[in-house]
């Protein structure tokens, strides 16, 4: 099936809103894994840097800055919706105050926007979104330091629109409509692994691509050093 491209940004409100109240539980805490084995368990105990490019309302970025005390994380969002939803459940946790930013920018990133050189360079559920996909790849290749670590999770596409509708209806039948609509939008906007590693070799990045689920892949390893 030919790849159908989807608005880049979720500026609406309500998707937005919709976005953020969805159970996303198994797919986060899947991430959260491969975080900790991918990434985290490389990482010295001391501080570290991590961006989060795409990072929606943060609840991934919140999650990791729960877990991993050491980690100082930028979360960045071109939506600006998206954004106030992070702020409002940042505000939820004054703890974490001094250790998490937000930033609401689209990639690529304005010159000087971030400091860059970070450990880690983490994107879930962007990649799909992106009309030109190179943007994430060069980005990455900006922000990340020599060696730095890198965790894409994305959508894979399924073979036919039957098979999109069939993976909506297994996957998210009891959430609200404009939910369902963004996600069988999403899951024909995304690329296939075959095309992300062929992306990745444009880009000159030798990452790992696995598929995880009927619906997910997960990019992975190290820019150069």
């Amino acid at each position: 099936m030919q790849r159908i491209p989807e608005p880049e940004l979720m500026e609406d409100l309500e998707q937005a809103m919709a976005y953020d109240h969805a159970d996303f539980t198994q797919p986060n805490a899947r991430f959260l894994e491969l975080y900790d084995h991918h990434v985290a368990q490389h990482l010295d105990h001391g501080p570290h840097r991590v961006l989060d490019i795409g990072c929606g309302p943060a609840t991934i970025c919140l999650d990791i800055a729960q877990r991993w005390p050491q980690a100082r994380l930028s979360c960045v969002d071109g939506s600006e919706a998206m954004i106030q939803r992070a702020a409002k459940r940042l505000a939820a946790h004054p703890e974490l105050a001094g250790r998490v930013d937000l930033v609401c920018e689209a990639v690529p990133l304005p010159h000087g926007a971030l400091e860059g050189a970070f450990d880690a360079v983490l994107s879930n559920s962007l990649l799909h979104h992106l009309h030109d996909p190179s943007v994430l790849w060069r980005e990455i290749l900006v922000q990340a330091k020599p060696g730095g670590f890198v965790l894409v999770g994305d959508l894979t596409r399924p073979a036919s629109a039957a098979q999109a509708a069939s993976i909506v209806q297994t996957h998210a039948a009891q959430e609200p409509e404009v939910l369902r609509t963004d996600f069988y939008n999403s899951l024909l906007a995304a690329f296939t692994p075959d095309e992300v590693r062929a992306q990745l070799v444009e880009a000159g990045l030798t990452l790992t691509v696995d598929r995880v689920s009927d619906r997910h892949m997960i990019v992975w390893g190290q820019v150069p050093g």
